[in-house]
């Protein structure tokens, strides 16, 4: 199975790179595991609706840019489905066994994610209703794949 997180902006935050780092080595054994980061788009702090739109337009761009017409897509939004780290390793079994061995989660940058890459996914998830930081976002998501890839495997992993 291939899982892919496509991220807008580049990580710099060194504590964060070694967490994801970290996990994507212990994936290794299990899964192909890629982190693909896009550009983020340069924009002042304070932008009306239609710049806003804009900048998340041009960073779905550059996502869908990524996502292989076969992969499984799933987005990080606010709105979406809240799954419980059984609902989510279920899911992959599922998808890796039913459905596609090509799973592409996506994180948007700081405005969220455009609608072209909302009406591309086939499924929403949300981390609950508190915004996080879409950087911490992508540790804890590559946490929670590992942690459904060692369920999925009947071994121990700490609670």
């Amino acid at each position: 199975m291939l899982i892919q997180i496509i991220a807008v902006g580049k990580l710099k935050e060194k504590y964060l790179v070694q967490g994801i780092e970290e996990y994507a080595k212990r994936l290794n054994p299990y899964i192909k595991f890629q982190m693909i980061e896009v550009a983020d788009e340069k924009a002042p702090d304070t932008l009306s609706e239609a710049e806003v739109s804009i900048v998340k337009e041009r960073e779905g761009e550059r996502i869908l840019a990524h996502v292989k017409e076969s992969a499984h897509v799933i987005a990080l939004a606010i709105g979406g489905h809240l799954w419980s780290s059984e609902e989510l390793a279920a899911e992959l079994d599922r998808l890796g066994t039913y459905g596609s061995s090509h799973v592409a989660f996506v994180i948007g940058g700081s405005h969220g994610l455009s609608d072209s890459v909302l009406r591309r996914a086939q499924q929403k998830l949300s981390f609950g209703r508190m915004t996080l930081p879409h950087q911490l976002m992508r540790l804890v998501l590559t946490e929670q794949i590992y942690r459904a890839v060692k369920i999925n495997r009947g071994e121990p992993y700490h609670k």
